[in-house]
């Protein structure tokens, strides 16, 4: 299974609608493993990830308010995604590429006002 990545805004009755994400894998954030191999791992953790390792044994919801947070946590941990890919057992490529897509996933969740859901 893999985990994928979506954006979301509340409507007004308060139930998140889903927004149109690309298609051609542009939703995808990693296989099922990566929920503890990588973002779930003491490596992301050691950096000071708050958001990531949650999707350790769950799924990943960031609130709009949190969006800023978490893209701030996100850039924080792109220079290190090569040592957290062999760590994990993940090539470069793939995780940069999982990684990109859930960033411009949160990306289009702020530029809407909404947020991101992993799962």
């Amino acid at each position: 299974m893999s985990l994928l990545v979506h954006t979301f805004v509340y409507d007004a009755d308060g139930g998140r609608t889903f927004l149109k994400d690309p298609g051609n894998g542009g939703d995808l954030a990693g296989f099922e493993s990566t929920r503890d191999r990588l973002w779930g791992s003491e490596a992301v953790r050691a950096l000071g990830a708050e958001f990531l390792p949650r999707l350790e044994g769950d799924d990943l919801s960031v609130e709009p308010h949190e969006i800023d947070r978490f893209l701030a946590e996100c850039a924080a941990l792109r220079p290190h995604l090569d040592v957290l890919a062999g760590q994990g057992g993940y090539e470069a490529d793939y995780v940069a590429a999982r990684f990109g897509n859930i960033v411009a996933a949160a990306l289009r969740a702020k530029a809407e006002g909404g947020g991101i859901v992993v799962w």
